[in-house]
């Protein structure tokens, strides 16, 4: 029986991320991150040429993981309300589940990074609020329902709401959970708003 090799990039992907959780405000070094993971700097070199492809390979696991599950959220469910907030559940989920990664989102972990990581996180959650502006503007055309407000004005404050969540998670060193209250807020928000 063979006994499968772990995976060095996931497993210095996975280091990161907890060490991003578990040291809240302080900048992760190539040297720390190696100690951490008991290899040598060079090791960590030979399987990402820098700290920032590190950090990328965080941000590309979000976006495969949120964008996805959102598509399928557009595909299977066409009731607009359940969708929009079904897209703000996948991503509180998502982030509630790794704290690490959301010192990247907020771009807490990303001050002396490089510009095009601040870029890319900036790219997700632009995506996320087009799928929220589609949902709502499909609601529109579909069920012939008119909102209080304009699509893209609705689908950035679901967003700014998303946001504030996110960044009460990051303050609190992830004790308050973007997911709690979430049900009874989205009862307010619906009915307020949509």
């Amino acid at each position: 029986m063979t006994t499968q090799k772990p995976n060095r990039k996931e497993q210095i992907l996975g280091t990161l991320a907890h060490m991003l959780e578990t040291s809240p405000g302080q900048r992760i070094t190539t040297k720390n991150l190696a100690a951490e993971l008991g290899v040598s700097e060079a090791a960590l070199y030979r399987h990402f040429p820098s700290k920032a492809r590190m950090f990328e390979g965080l941000i590309e696991f979000t976006e495969e993981a949120v964008l996805t599950r959102i598509n399928q959220v557009m595909e299977v469910e066409k009731d607009t309300l359940v969708r929009c907030e079904m897209m703000l559940r996948v991503v509180l989920t998502f982030i509630e589940r790794n704290p690490g990664i959301t010192r990247i989102l907020t771009g807490d972990a990303l001050m002396g990074e490089h510009e095009r990581l601040r870029s890319r996180v900036q790219n997700l959650f632009t995506k996320i609020e087009s799928n929220l502006k589609q949902a709502l503007r499909e609601r529109r055309l579909r069920e012939n329902v008119q909102s209080r407000l304009d699509e893209a004005v609705l689908a950035n404050l679901l967003m700014a709401y998303a946001d504030g969540k996110i960044a009460q998670f990051v303050r609190s060193e992830f004790k308050q959970t973007p997911t709690s209250e979430f049900d009874a807020q989205w009862q307010t928000i619906a009915h307020q708003l949509l």
